[in-house]
Formats: structure tokens, sequence, C-alpha cells
């Protein structure tokens, strides 16, 4: 499943990236948790920010009229193919209603910017079906092979419960640091290697917590 998974990563990131350590990739996300006004969770609404030496790869070729400016029509296309690749990645997300693992619907309304040197996608993640939610909402997201390390934005609102109801309370859990023995390991491993990562947690969650 690792290998499978590490696989497909691969081929959402342009299968031709540059050798190097583990990990290939950096996002920062931020989401947005989105309840219907029942009260149960309708959709996930991602922003992932890459990291400035993968936004320049991934963007190379992409300003057709040569103005120095990279435009939505001209990330569009860019845009669709890390949308249509995202199922075979579990879309980086887990998400449970009141500890159930939920199911997700297709993802869209996709979009990618770039500014300050970084690339942004963002899109909606609906649930297959609606969760009532009425203890709790989780979600976990990252890659657990660490091809692509994603963190949790530092802001206090990286994560929010748009539209929850009243008294929920949001708390985000960020992974420990990786010590400095195993980073060294990582940045060791061949760019083709899937590393054991089963001993780290790897992954940020963040819960809903509800009255």
């Amino acid at each position: 499943m690792l290998r499978a998974l590490l696989g497909a990563a691969l081929a959402w990131l342009g299968l031709a990236l540059p050798a190097a350590a583990h990990p290939h990739v950096f996002v920062t996300s931020r989401t947005e948790i989105v309840y219907a006004p029942d009260g149960s969770v309708r959709a996930l609404r991602h922003r992932w920010s890459f990291d400035e030496a993968y936004s320049a790869y991934m963007t190379q070729g992409l300003d057709k009229n040569g103005d120095g400016k990279l435009t939505s029509d001209e990330l569009a296309e860019l845009a669709k193919v890390n949308i249509e690749s995202l199922p075979d990645v579990g879309f980086f997300t887990t998400a449970k209603a009141n500890g159930k693992v939920q199911e997700f619907g297709t993802p869209g309304e996709e979009s990618l910017a770039y500014e300050n040197k970084v690339l942004t996608l963002s899109f909606t993640l609906p649930l297959k079906v609606p969760a009532t939610a009425n203890r709790s909402f989780g979600i976990e997201i990252g890659d657990p092979t660490y091809f692509v390390a994603f963190e949790i934005g530092g802001e206090p609102d990286a994560v929010i419960a748009r539209d929850a109801p009243k008294g929920c309370i949001v708390r985000v859990m960020r992974p420990p640091k990786l010590d400095a023995a195993t980073q060294q390991k990582l940045a060791q491993e061949d760019v083709t290697a899937t590393p054991d990562m089963s001993a780290y947690q790897v992954t940020t969650r963040a819960l809903v917590a509800c009255p």
C-alpha cells in the first residue's frame, strides 16, 4: 500500500522531480470545515501552499503570454491535474464524525494561485454524505510515507469551523519535530525509496469539539 501511495504521489507531483531527501515537497495547509445549517458537516475547503522550490518547478513554462505573471487561466490545467490525482493518495486527508471514518465525494472548485513565489492550490472536498457530528468532527492531514510533508499554518485560524453550532471549538494537534538522527537518515534515502515511518507521527490532526 505504501509503495502504491508513493507511486501515486510521484504521478501527482509530475513524475520527474529532481532527486532530493525525504520529504521531497513541503506543504502548508489551511482548512475550513464547512457546516450546513442543520449542524452537519458537508465539506472541507483546503488551501495548500507549496514550498518555493516545488512551486518554481511546477510552474515552469506556464506563463504563456510571457508577461511575467501567472493567471488562474494559465494555471487551470495544472489545477485540474492535481485534483484528478488526489483520490489516488486518499486526498491526503482523513475525516471522522463522532469517531466514525467518513467517505469523500468528488473534489471540485479547484484553483491555483501563484503569489510571492508560492503556488497555492484551493479546492473543496465534500463528504459523500453530510455527517452529523454532534460531539466531535476530526480531520487528519498528511502523507504517512513522508514523501510530502504537510504542516498546518501557524496562524490561529489555520483551521476553522465555518458556521459550526454555537459553542464548538477547534483544537489543532501538530506532530513533534523529527530528531536530528532521523532527519539525517531520511536525507540519505534514495529518491525512490519508501522510508518506514510507522514509528513516527508525521500527520497533523484537528478536532472540532462541540458541547
